[in-house]
């Protein structure tokens, strides 16, 4: 349910800016997306676990807010990033 150590660092070097970049915007989305994947397979096979309900919709709601962030400072980084990671808007 988790991530694993070398999937979170595979998905931070893939979408890093710099050398040593591991908490820019982009990253933080990549990272949330992949937990919001997991949990939504999670869910698909329990139902019924509203707890774990809970913290995707609160996971999903802190992804839309860093995406609006790079959308107000830069609309094509936002295009970008959204593409990559294949979301919807």
């Amino acid at each position: 349910m988790s991530i694993t150590a070398e999937r979170r660092t595979a998905l931070i070097g893939e979408y890093q800016n710099a050398a040593t970049d591991t908490g820019s915007p982009e990253v933080q989305v990549a990272l949330l997306t992949e937990r919001i994947v997991n949990l939504t397979d999670h869910l698909k096979t329990h139902a019924k676990d509203f707890h774990s309900r809970r913290g995707l919709l609160m996971l999903v709601g802190r992804r839309r807010r860093l995406l609006d962030y790079v959308k107000r400072k830069d609309q094509a980084r936002y295009e970008t990033l959204i593409k990559r990671l294949g979301l919807r808007r």
